[in-house]
């Protein structure tokens, strides 16, 4: 196997030599790897609405109702070397059909970079977004499903990202976009975004994502968003780590309360712990809460607001092995109490609660 990988890379490493004028002998320590990931899931809610095997509201982790199904089955590429650098992911299942973009949808990132100094790179292309106390897939979290303020912030991003890293412990980074949440750019608007992160020794970070852009689709009306998350992890000893986030968004013309001619908000915060019991065993517990009256991210319902809500989650996981896990989790999103949004027992509520067993592996 190793000489077969040998012979099928060689002649892309020869090829980068002679585009970048590079010697051979440094081009072949290109590596090129392949990963991939799988995520399994049963889910339950108790809002009847959307019926068995539907998506429910705010569909993202385990979207379906009294349903078998899977979040996600994707494959990455990862080439590295001195100078150049590329990653491309392919992706199907629940989560992207429900939540990715309908444009480019098996597409989770593909970009590739080149280095312009030390610790100095550009890349281009769609990326993951750089925003969010939670990340996308359920591997990469403490917890399975995701809060309602990571639902409505971006998740994909497309537009050329410069980035640069201080020693170790800092990392820099501006986004050029097309706007939020966009892979095609609806309109002229450009966006910028912005990231550091700074490192609090092996114990855990400091990190502070920002999006910058108006996404006023008319030409004659602005509307600036301007999001800022800042995001704190850390771990008091080997067994019990916490993760704390705080979002604040304002946007243009956009006060209800003032007839449109004021800024409007939205609040978000989110605390996640995470108690590990033995090496396979642990169990976590997040409460968030989320509040976009205006409108600005969720849209309006029938009262004329946006939604208001919290929400707390309690999960189990199991570990077989280092690279997969079995997790049962719960969890209760309250609304505001005249926000009933959800259908139980065929009465209308603002209450949903909800039950999902996810088993992942990666590879």
């Amino acid at each position: 196997m190793a000489k077969l990988r040998h012979h099928f890379i060689a002649p892309f490493t020869l090829l980068i030599a002679h585009c970048y004028g590079q010697n051979p002998d440094s081009v072949r320590r290109t590596k090129i790897k392949f990963d991939g990931y799988v995520d399994t899931y049963y889910a339950s809610y108790t809002d009847e609405e959307a019926g068995t095997g539907n998506f429910e509201k705010f569909p993202a982790i385990s979207p379906r109702n009294n349903s078998f199904g899977l979040n996600i089955a994707q494959v990455t590429e990862q080439l590295t070397s001195d100078r150049i650098r590329s990653t491309a992911t392919l992706q199907y299942g629940d989560l992207p059909t429900a939540a990715w973009s309908p444009v480019f949808n098996y597409i989770q990132e593909a970009n590739v970079g080149a280095r312009l100094a030390k610790n100095f790179w550009i890349d281009a292309g769609f990326f993951k977004t750089h925003i969010g106390t939670e990340q996308l897939l359920p591997k990469d979290n403490i917890a399975s499903s995701v809060s309602m303020i990571t639902f409505y912030e971006p998740w994909w991003q497309s537009g050329v990202k410069l980035s640069y890293n201080v020693g170790d412990k800092l990392q820099t980074a501006l986004f050029i976009e097309n706007g939020y949440n966009q892979f095609v750019a609806a309109t002229d608007k450009k966006a910028l975004g912005f990231l550091i992160t700074y490192a609090l020794g092996d114990k855990g970070s400091l990190g502070y994502y920002s999006f910058l852009g108006d996404v006023s689709p008319y030409a004659n009306i602005s509307q600036v968003r301007f999001l800022n998350n800042l995001v704190f992890t850390y771990a008091f000893c080997k067994k019990f780590n916490v993760e704390v986030g705080v979002d604040f968004i304002s946007q243009q013309h956009s006060d209800l309360s003032d007839t449109g001619k004021s800024s409007a908000y939205v609040y978000s915060s989110i605390c996640t712990l995470n108690y590990l019991f033995s090496s396979k065993w642990r169990i976590y517990y997040r409460v968030s809460t989320f509040n976009d009256v205006n409108g600005i991210l969720t849209g309006l319902i029938n009262l004329g607001t946006g939604y208001i809500e919290k929400e707390m989650t309690l999960g189990l996981e199991y570990k077989p092995t280092e690279n997969s896990y079995i997790r049962l989790e719960g969890r209760g999103i309250q609304m505001d109490p005249d926000q009933q949004i959800f259908v139980t027992n065929n009465t209308a509520t603002n209450y949903r609660g909800e039950v999902m067993v996810n088993m992942g592996i990666w590879f």
